[in-house]
């Protein structure tokens, strides 16, 4: 079994609104990393966000799209959807909706309307899809696929459980069509165990973590720090020579938020150039009377991002 070469390891950026219903990170982006994972385009997360009852829909009114496809995975929350084909569902958690742009369509997005009336916590993803060029025409389309029909496979000794939306998994088929040949996993790994994924050979892959952290082939370190309370993310590339300049801006970002903080996390690629890019900038931090709570070298292949400064969080963390 040949064992695919990771190319890099890399955090969400800040978040984002998505109309006023949807707090997301985009995970990745075609403007970004997207000639390394086609056909996939974008990735957003929305984190666990509580909303109140509420007496109009919160979500993002229609807009159209064209030339791909979208797939919302609802972890919490309803949503409803409503597109210019006359199509459209409520999902709930567990649910999945996937919807194909093709030649083009216009829809929108909200919480339902009894999530609306109760309030609650909104949690999900999308994913964006790019369709083949001979498809890019093709008629728009809406699937959508409840979570009692999508299997769910337990992994060997205990390691978890793997759900097939798209694709196949050992000897399961997921319920979503699609143009291109895809997997898409929704998969829980139990602490302290490990499994192994085969996936087919001339496929780009990405491992997505929404919650806790995992060794991905014995050397890199894939890790979600924003559900221990991280709000703000500093990147330092090797390109990047004035670092003082680089920080001084984000301390003036950061400030100009009104965040509170008290802690300061450094995390860095453990080799040379990291360790003493991230004491640099630990100094910086202390000399404005930002103690430091925790030092976290990891090991990373990556060529594009050397070293990272995370902080900071409202209190101090106590693991990541």
């Amino acid at each position: 079994m040949t064992i695919k070469r990771i190319l890099g390891v890399y955090s969400a950026p800040r978040p984002h609104w998505v109309g006023d219903g949807f707090p997301v990170r985009s995970l990745f982006g075609y403007d970004g990393l997207g000639r390394h994972l086609s056909p996939f385009l974008l990735l957003d997360h929305a984190a666990p966000t509580r909303f109140e009852p509420a007496a109009q829909p919160r979500g993002v009114g229609q807009h159209p799209h064209r030339g791909f496809e979208t797939v919302t995975i609802v972890y919490q929350g309803e949503v409803e959807h409503r597109d210019s084909t006359g199509a459209g569902g409520r999902i709930g958690p567990g649910d999945v909706q996937w919807m194909t742009a093709g030649g083009g369509i216009i829809h929108e997005e909200f919480h339902s309307h009894e999530f609306t009336k109760n309030g609650g916590t909104v949690e999900m993803a999308q994913l964006w899809v790019n369709l083949p060029a001979k498809d890019k025409k093709a008629a728009p389309g809406y699937q959508g696929i409840l979570s009692t029909d999508i299997p769910v496979v337990t992994l060997p000794d205990g390691a978890g459980t793997l759900r097939v939306i798209a694709g196949a998994y050992a000897g399961q088929t997921g319920p979503a069509r699609t143009f291109t040949p895809m997997d898409v996993w929704d998969v829980k790994l139990a602490a302290g165990k490990s499994a192994t994924f085969p996936i087919p050979a001339g496929r780009n892959s990405m491992l997505v973590m929404l919650r806790g952290t995992v060794l991905v082939n014995g050397e890199s370190v894939a890790a979600n720090l924003t559900e221990r309370g991280f709000k703000w993310f500093f990147r330092v590339t090797p390109v990047a020579s004035d670092f003082a300049k680089l920080y001084h801006d984000f301390l003036k970002d950061m400030k100009a938020s009104g965040v509170k903080t008290d802690s300061v996390a450094v995390v860095h690629e453990n080799t040379e150039y990291g360790t003493s890019v991230a004491s640099v900038i630990a100094a910086q931090f202390k000399a404005q009377g930002q103690p430091i709570a925790l030092d976290i070298a990891y090991s990373a292949n990556t060529t594009d991002v050397q070293s990272q400064v995370l902080q900071l969080k409202e209190k101090k963390p106590d693991v990541v």
